[in-house]
C-alpha cells in the first residue's frame, strides 16, 4: 500500500489510476508484448495527448488535464522506477474518465452546439501503442528534459497538429480529437480561429505568451483554409 499512497501525489486526474497500478488496475505491461518504440510514443503522445497535457520533453502545454511533469516529479524524486509510471499511465489511457458537456458557440457566426469531452477518453490509444505512450511519458515525465519536437516555425499544419490535434476533426491534418469542436463542421473564418487560439475558451487554453502572433495567424489560416476539404 506504500506505493498507492505515494501515487496520491499525481493529482485527482491520476489518483485513482495510481492506486489501481498497485495493485487491480487493468493489468499493467503484458508481459508477451514487444519492447516499446519511443519514437512511435511520442508521436502519438503528441498528436492524441498533447493538447489537454503539459509534458516539458513533448514541447506540450495543454491545461485541460494534469500536468504530467507536475504529477510525477515527485514520484521519480522519490525513486520509483519508470515501470511504475508506466502502469499509472498505461492504467488512465485505458479507463479514461469522462463526462461530456455540451457548449454553444457564438463567437462571430452562427451560434453552433457541439459536445465537448470534458474528461480523458478511454483507450484514446490502444494495443501496443497504449504501450508506447506510457512508456515515453514514464521516459521523461518529470525529468526536466529538453522539448524534443523542434522549432515548429510559422508552419501552420505543423503547429495544429502539435497543438491541437488532440482536440479538434480535421480531415486535412487527419485528426479526429472530439474535446473540442469538430473544425470541418464549423467552417470557421480566419479571424475568429485567430481569437479563439489567441484567448481560449471553454476547456480551450489561451495560447498567447505560448506562440508568437505570427505562429497564431498561421494556425489560423491553416484552419480557416483547410476545414471542410478533403
Amino acid at each position: 500500500m506504500r506505493r498507492a499512497g505515494r501515487a496520491g501525489v499525481l493529482g485527482a486526474g491520476l489518483a485513482a489510476a495510481a492506486l489501481l497500478a498497485a495493485g487491480c488496475g487493468t493489468g499493467g505491461v503484458t508481459s508477451a508484448g514487444q519492447q516499446p518504440d519511443l519514437h512511435n510514443g511520442q508521436q502519438l503522445f503528441t498528436s492524441n495527448c498533447g493538447g489537454c497535457h503539459t509534458l516539458q520533453a513533448a514541447a506540450t502545454s495543454g491545461v485541460v488535464g494534469p500536468n504530467l511533469d507536475d504529477s510525477f516529479a515527485t514520484v521519480r524524486q522519490e525513486g520509483y522506477p519508470d515501470s511504475t509510471i508506466e502502469n499509472v499511465v498505461l492504467d488512465q489511457i485505458r479507463l479514461g474518465s469522462g463526462l461530456i458537456a455540451t457548449y454553444t458557440s457564438a463567437a462571430g457566426w452562427t451560434p453552433t452546439k457541439f459536445k465537448v469531452q470534458t474528461s480523458m477518453p478511454a483507450n484514446i490509444v490502444t494495443g501496443q501503442d497504449a504501450i508506447d505512450v506510457a512508456a515515453y511519458v514514464a521516459s521523461v515525465a518529470g525529468a526536466g528534459g529538453p522539448a524534443v519536437s523542434g522549432n515548429l516555425g510559422t508552419n501552420g499544419e505543423a503547429i495544429f497538429k502539435a497543438k491541437c490535434s488532440s482536440c479538434h476533426t480535421l480531415a486535412a491534418a487527419g485528426t479526429t480529437g472530439t474535446i473540442g469542436p469538430n473544425l470541418d463542421q464549423l467552417k470557421p473564418p480566419l479571424a475568429i480561429v485567430a481569437h479563439q487560439v489567441t484567448v481560449g475558451g471553454g476547456v480551450m487554453p489561451a495560447f498567447k505568451g505560448s506562440l508568437t502572433p505570427a505562429q497564431i495567424q498561421a494556425v489560423a489560416k491553416y484552419v480557416s483554409s483547410s476545414a471542410g476539404k478533403k
